[in-house]
């Protein structure tokens, strides 16, 4: 089994050739696009409002000058935000991919991982796309037996095969190889997601199959 911070290496087992799946869309990807909506949406305000200071310092309340924005998410920037929103985005990765719904929710944990370890670095329009497809990818190969490799990852999310295997090793170095989650650190964040989702009066489930061999770490 996988201990906190291994990432498998046995050899890939290919799916079937492409073809779109038909199954409805999970649930998980409806409640993760709106957190992740509303938490870019509220970075790209920030970032904003922080160009607009001088040599783009952030200032406090007082208006003492504070760390700059990091610089640590750099390397998932692009000259612009794609145009595919965030929902029709992941709907994409799901249907072309045919991953496990559970390959979302570590997604956004590693997401969140991020934000913790680098909280000067923010979630934002020019970075979220790729970050999500980088994320997605590497969730698929800790949780699913049989997943697509990088290069397919890359034509459904829209980028070069290079850049993809560059941001998959960039994404492990910035979560120091942590890709693995306990059960109950997933069932956590499944609650949270879930409550993110009341307080804008939605009452949704995340759906909550996922292997245990590849996340128990005790």
């Amino acid at each position: 089994m996988l201990a906190t911070g291994d990432y498998p290496t046995h050899p890939i087992r290919q799916p079937d050739p492409i073809q779109a799946d038909t199954t409805p869309t999970p649930r998980v990807l409806t409640i993760i696009s709106s957190v992740l909506e509303k938490l870019v949406a509220r970075n790209d305000k920030l970032v904003e409002v922080l160009t607009e200071q001088p040599d783009g310092l952030n200032l406090d309340r007082n208006g003492t000058i504070s760390a700059p924005l990091g610089k640590s998410l750099n390397a998932f920037h692009g000259v612009r935000a794609p145009n595919i929103s965030i929902p029709n985005y992941l709907e994409r990765i799901y249907k072309y991919t045919n991953c496990s719904p559970s390959c979302f929710v570590l997604g956004y944990v590693y997401i969140d991982r991020l934000a913790h370890k680098h909280p000067d670095s923010l979630l934002i329009s020019l970075n979220v796309h790729r970050l999500l497809v980088t994320c997605v990818m590497v969730a698929s190969k800790v949780l699913d037996d049989v997943h697509y490799n990088n290069a397919f990852y890359a034509r459904v999310g829209g980028v070069s095969n290079a850049e993809l295997n560059r941001l998959e090793l960039e994404l492990l170095f910035l979560l120091d190889f942590g890709v693995a989650v306990s059960s109950q650190v997933f069932e956590t964040y499944c609650f949270h997601l879930e409550q993110e989702m009341l307080i804008n009066g939605v009452d949704q489930k995340v759906e909550r199959v996922i292997s245990p061999v590849a996340t128990d770490i005790g």
